[in-house]
């Protein structure tokens, strides 16, 4: 059998990208995709609760963490647009939410796979799995891919294999060191999207399932790094949530690099500590006995009111104007600033997308290809960068595995 001109390690959604961007401009040039699993897309089929999140109506630079810069180029060069048609192309409609999350019409993730593996079959891409790869060596014009099923001898190879996130998929992080093998650095890698646990003498647990706007405050060695707004999810082991997915990246950062971090919740996300003691003050005058649990719900839930009471041992059943002025600004302190004591995140299996990776800096960002290996691409999780929760980092998937499929059919077979 010839020799592959192309070989694409992971089959994930920057993988498949890859594929079908490259067999879409391959003249008679053989290509294989191999992947470690049984069967292709298991992150696809799970993301979305099962619907898959395939993008979002606006996606900016701003949107990632990373280097900017060189993000920006390569969402410029694939847009949201650009998705829209690929995908409607391949017979998949996609319908806008509220929030500007793009899903399928049909609102299963299963139609978006079945559609990339049909344009990849289409192609004649050689989908290898249950095939995983050891180690990758420079050879004389290529490379030579050392795999369960045998050594490969490739011309150009793309490396898609993901980054430490749900490992039962396939994606267990082992790709890095395909990638250290040819010269390439590895930032530190942590979960990231992933929710965090809360020490079990807080209030949580009583809380489960409520939900709730907050603003949320992350401060690592004692330095602000992180404000945003959004939905906030208390939970029987801690907090998830839109916004405690999106911020716990710093936590879990803080924590690989040996640093202290602390997260802040302000439950009153339109007010101050000076405008919620103003208000206190107003409702003590004009309603004295009414219990001070009763006067927070008018703010908050009553469920999360009480819970703060407790937990700070105020009487919630005491008259608002009967309550201690020291124990009255503890509890209007915690509505605006609540210090959530994370003792840690759920970890990979729960952990949406990869925080690290190889270094945006060594990737031609116009192509993917790798600035100290020529004829390898890098692309989709495995690089140091990672979205927002949304649909984000999807198209971050479609976007690098565009361009380095279309780039890898320029070397000359």
């Amino acid at each position: 059998m010839d020799a592959p001109d192309l070989v694409i390690i992971g089959g994930g959604a920057a993988g498949l990208a890859a594929a079908i961007a490259a067999g879409e401009r391959t003249a008679g040039r053989r290509m294989m995709l191999l992947d470690g699993a049984k069967s292709l897309g298991a992150k696809i089929l799970v993301s979305g609760g099962g619907r898959c999140n395939v993008s979002h109506d606006t996606v900016t630079a701003g949107d990632f963490f990373g280097n900017r810069r060189i993000i920006k180029n390569v969402l410029a060069a694939w847009t949201v647009q650009d998705t829209i048609r690929w995908f409607a192309g391949m017979g998949v409609e996609l319908k806008r939410e509220p929030t500007g999350k793009l899903f399928p019409v049909g609102d299963k993730a299963r139609t978006v796979l079945d559609a990339l593996l049909a344009r990849c079959h289409d192609l004649h891409v050689d989908i290898q799995t249950a095939r995983h790869v050891s180690r990758i060596e420079r050879a004389d014009g290529g490379f030579t891919i050392h795999s369960s099923g045998g050594p490969i001898i490739a011309k150009t190879v793309i490396l898609a294999t993901g980054g430490r996130s749900l490992p039962k998929s396939g994606s267990d992080g082992s790709g890095y060191a395909l990638a250290r093998a040819v010269g390439h650095s590895v930032t530190r890698t942590a979960p990231a999207l992933v929710p965090l646990m809360l020490r079990e003498t807080m209030f949580h647990a009583r809380l489960s399932g409520l939900s709730q706007e907050v603003t949320l405050t992350t401060v690592v060695d004692g330095k602000p790094v992180d404000l945003r707004r959004g939905s906030l999810l208390w939970t029987h082991f801690g907090v998830s949530g839109p916004v405690v997915m999106d911020a716990s990246r710093f936590w879990t950062l803080a924590l690989e690099q040996g640093v202290q971090a602390d997260v802040y919740a302000n439950l009153l996300p339109d007010w101050t500590a000076e405008s919620v003691r103003d208000w206190f003050r107003a409702e003590a005058a004009g309603s004295p006995r009414r219990s001070l649990a009763k006067t927070l719900a008018l703010l908050v839930p009553e469920r999360l009111a009480e819970a703060v009471c407790a937990f700070l041992h105020a009487e919630p059943g005491r008259a608002t104007a009967q309550v201690p002025r020291a124990e009255r600004e503890q509890v209007l302190d915690a509505l605006v600033r609540l210090p959530l004591p994370v003792t840690g995140d759920r970890g990979w299996n729960h952990a949406e997308v990869t925080a690290g990776g190889v270094p945006l800096e060594e990737i031609n960002y116009r192509t993917m290809e790798s600035k100290l290996a020529p004829g390898l691409y890098v692309i989709g999780e495995m690089l140091d960068c990672d979205g927002r929760i949304g649909g984000f980092n999807f198209q971050w998937a479609w976007a690098t595995g565009y361009l380095a499929g279309c780039a890898s059919t320029a070397v000359p077979a």
